[in-house]
């Protein structure tokens, strides 16, 4: 259900993907409502960006240049409601 949220920027990530491979390269980035927010250099760096901008999400944030992260089914996600 948390990949279904996420679908859009997951998009968007992957249709931007060479071009920030080229501007971004190890740096972490945030994408919200299919849209690129910015670059940062840590992963709490962009995590506060996200969370000051956006409150709880949902949001992609995605290390530029790391493999795709597979999670396996055991892992749960709790959506507020």
């Amino acid at each position: 259900m948390a990949v279904q949220m996420l679908e859009k920027e997951i998009e968007a990530f992957n249709a931007q993907r060479v071009d920030l491979e080229s501007l971004y390269d190890g740096k972490w980035v945030v994408f919200h409502d299919a849209a690129f927010f910015g670059a940062y250099d840590s992963f709490d760096v962009a995590a506060e960006a996200a969370v000051q901008k956006f409150g709880r999400g949902p949001y992609l944030i995605r290390q530029v240049g790391a493999p795709d992260m597979i999670l396996p089914a055991s892992i749960m996600y709790r959506i507020a409601s």
